[in-house]
């Protein structure tokens, strides 16, 4: 069993937790994910790691309540425990020799891209961190964003905060404007990454890509977070708990890890407005 040691919602959506998990806390490096139960009936679920603590022997995670194993995660207070929690699993964001590097993060995306952009301003890389939300009312980790970047980009799609648009106008205006970076890092939504990569093609700039595609057993047994890459002309097939998270954006099939993210679309919003309801009737 795993306690919670503290909880915190940082907006309407989002919670952030820590856990006190010292085996995990002492071997998670940025880039990496932990996967819990909540109690013994359970489903297991990825969480990107957000931060540890090794002294006090604990990891942090933030998630967002989507789905009806979230809900109940984030029914549980501080003091109370989890049943399993188990990592770390994948591969860390490579950091070697990157001196220069542009952060873009996207929605609750941005709680895996934070230490991420953590750990390269403690390399000592010139960091550019551009997050981007729906609205002002969503925004999350500023601040923690603020302290690691040398340049922090805020954009809302309604333009309700900060700058009006999405995370690839500023991208663009840079590139256009002469600006190199050895790597853009991009984390969030499909579709968000999909045209960050996009954009950074024909300057020819390295992109890596955060994927969380459905992921149940998180050792590459289950194949249920298989995605296509194009290596070559030829379509490869791996697996994002294993060969990943992090994958070279160029070579990735976005189009079809989109279509699987939605097959279970429908399921889950039932198993979600099933668990809402045991709540209201608790």
């Amino acid at each position: 069993m795993y306690r919670i040691v503290s909880k915190q919602p940082l907006n309407p959506t989002v919670t952030q937790m820590e856990i006190e998990a010292p085996l995990v806390a002492n071997k998670a490096l940025p880039g990496q994910f932990i996967i819990l139960r909540v109690d013994e009936e359970g489903e297991r679920i990825p969480l990107t790691v957000a931060g540890t603590d090794k002294a006090r022997g604990t990891v942090k995670i933030i998630f967002q309540i989507v789905g009806a194993t979230t809900e109940l995660l984030n029914h549980k207070e501080a003091g109370e425990f989890l049943q399993d929690f188990v990592g770390p699993l994948g591969v860390p964001t490579h950091t070697e020799g990157v001196r220069k590097v542009c952060i873009v993060g996207g929605g609750v995306g941005c709680a895996i891209a934070m230490p991420v952009a953590q750990e390269f301003h403690r390399l000592g890389a010139e960091v550019t961190s551009i997050i981007g939300f729906r609205s002002r009312d969503l925004l999350i980790l500023e601040d923690e964003f603020r302290a690691c970047s040398d340049r922090l980009i805020v954009m809302t799609d309604d333009g309700s905060y900060a700058r009006h648009g999405n995370v690839t106008v500023p991208l663009k205006e840079m590139l256009e404007a002469g600006e190199t970076f050895d790597m853009i890092i991009t984390i969030g939504p499909l579709i968000m990454m999909k045209f960050v990569t996009l954009t950074a093609k024909p300057f020819g700039v390295p992109v890596t890509v955060s994927m969380n595609p459905i992921m149940i057993d998180g050792t590459g047994m289950c194949g249920g977070c298989r995605l296509t890459l194009i290596e070559d002309g030829r379509r490869v097939t791996k697996f994002a708990c294993v060969d990943g998270p992090d994958f070279d954006g160029y070579k990735v099939d976005f189009d079809e890890a989109m279509s699987r993210g939605r097959m279970y679309a429908d399921y889950e919003r039932h198993a979600y407005e099933e668990t809402c309801n045991l709540f209201r009737h608790a």
